[in-house]
């Protein structure tokens, strides 16, 4: 019976416990909830997640930092060759020397193999060579005065001995600021790509630190105006006869028309005369100098607004007054430097009789005037001349300097109207050019 009891007591008070005591939580074998515990592990797993992250984008920061102070101390030919853009479709003329040799510092702007050019010579071209200014140093024999051939306000051009033997034009360019920059990537730009046997060719650069050099084919007989306007009357160079100045005119056509018909874009030199049309061994001209070009992409309408650049008596009057350039512009340029093959006078001269300051003002009422034409004629050719084609490449003069853009004509049809006046002297001029070696100098750039 107390067994009984004590059985019934036992089992009410377990009953009670059973009753008013709380469930307790599972707990871990650490005495944290398993909730709060997981919670902790993806918190410390985040953390690490994250200083890893920060470790790495640390130490790559630390790597692009050394590379470009390693950069920094290479010579800025690469960086400069990376930063020109060929575009697709530009159509690429290859007429430049064989140019032997590797570039420095991966400095070939990626032509590529190109074919020979459709010129009567045997020039191809491998690419653009980049070169150290210490190299240009030794070619020029230290940039002595007496290899200067040629001085400007763009800076000056020695004649140079490159490493493999070439003889080369070697132009130093004294432009500062973000203009003579330009300048410079555009030439080198528009010339390691435009390739035509009317145009003088680029055969390297120099980017060095802050010099800025382009280094170009060698012209024996200098510029166009060394021959039709010299310095001295006493300096050495050679009469260009008649035959001769309409070679060179048709020589002069053949590039603008290269420039503005058949190459992609096209593209407006902006600064063509005497002084940029240079003379090869054979008195055959090529064009030069493109600092200032301007290419068909920056066209609005069928024209570029740009501020105003270039030569005084060169300038079309609509560019000259608006800033506004287009391929005719050109064209005005171009019947100037025909003035001056036909007169021998330059485009603007203040020691002429009053009245004959401004040749084109002075030109114009004869170019069209048959008696008149002949009195215009420069003297140094004495009359050795045909009048018939004095009168014709009058007219092509008058064309191309019309006031009115729209008036003036394409450079395809000057060239198609030189071409039968031209076709006769050609061999002349070349057998002519071969005695005149044997007497020449340097020539002036």
């Amino acid at each position: 019976m107390e067994t009984s009891t004590t059985s019934a007591t036992s089992n009410q008070t377990h009953q009670r416990h059973h009753h008013h005591t709380p469930p307790q939580p599972h707990h871990n074998r650490h005495g944290l909830p398993l909730s709060n515990s997981v919670f902790a592990i993806i918190i410390t797993a985040t953390s690490s997640v994250a200083l890893l992250a920060i470790f790495f984008i640390i130490l790559l920061l630390r790597r692009l930092k050394s590379a470009k102070k390693n950069a920094d101390r290479e010579s800025s030919n690469t960086s400069f060759n990376k930063s020109i853009s060929l575009p697709h479709n530009t159509t690429i003329y290859s007429s430049s020397p064989d140019m032997k040799g590797g570039c420095l510092n991966g400095g070939n702007l990626g032509l590529g193999s190109l074919g020979p050019a459709n010129s009567g010579n045997n020039r191809y071209r491998r690419g653009v060579q980049v070169f150290t200014y210490r190299e240009l140093e030794v070619a020029t024999e230290g940039f002595s005065e007496r290899n200067v051939i040629g001085t400007g306000g763009y800076g000056v051009v020695y004649k140079g001995v490159l490493s493999d033997g070439t003889v080369a034009a070697i132009k130093m360019l004294h432009w500062q600021g973000k203009q003579g920059e330009r300048a410079f990537r555009i030439e080198v730009d528009l010339l390691s790509r435009l390739h035509s046997p009317y145009l003088v060719d680029l055969l390297g650069y120099c980017a060095d630190q802050n010099h800025r050099l382009l280094i170009l084919e060698y012209m024996p007989h200098g510029t166009l105006k060394h021959h039709l306007h010299p310095p001295h009357s006493h300096s050495q160079h050679r009469l260009l006869d008649w035959g001769t100045r309409l070679v060179i005119a048709l020589d002069c056509a053949r590039a603008l028309e290269f420039l503005h018909e058949h190459a992609v874009p096209s593209v407006i030199h902006r600064d063509f005369k005497c002084t940029n049309i240079l003379l090869d061994s054979n008195f055959r001209a090529r064009v030069s100098d493109f600092g200032l070009a301007k290419t068909a992409s920056d066209k609005v309408n069928g024209q570029v607004s740009t501020r105003v650049l270039g030569t005084t008596g060169y300038l079309a009057p609509e560019y000259a007054s608006t800033g506004k350039l287009t391929t005719k512009s050109d064209v005005y340029s171009y019947g100037v430097v025909l003035l001056e093959l036909l007169t021998g006078r330059v485009p603007v001269d203040s020691k002429r009789p009053p009245g004959e300051h401004v040749l084109l003002s002075w030109a114009l009422p004869r170019l069209t005037n048959r008696e008149k034409v002949v009195e215009m004629v420069d003297p140094a050719l004495k009359g050795h001349f045909s009048k018939k084609e004095l009168i014709q490449v009058a007219a092509i003069a008058a064309m191309c300097v019309q006031a009115e853009a729209d008036y003036r004509p394409l450079m395809t049809d000057v060239v198609q109207s030189l071409v039968p006046l031209a076709k006769n002297y050609s061999s002349i001029s070349s057998s002519n050019s071969l005695r005149f070696q044997n007497s020449a100098v340097s020539p002036r750039y």
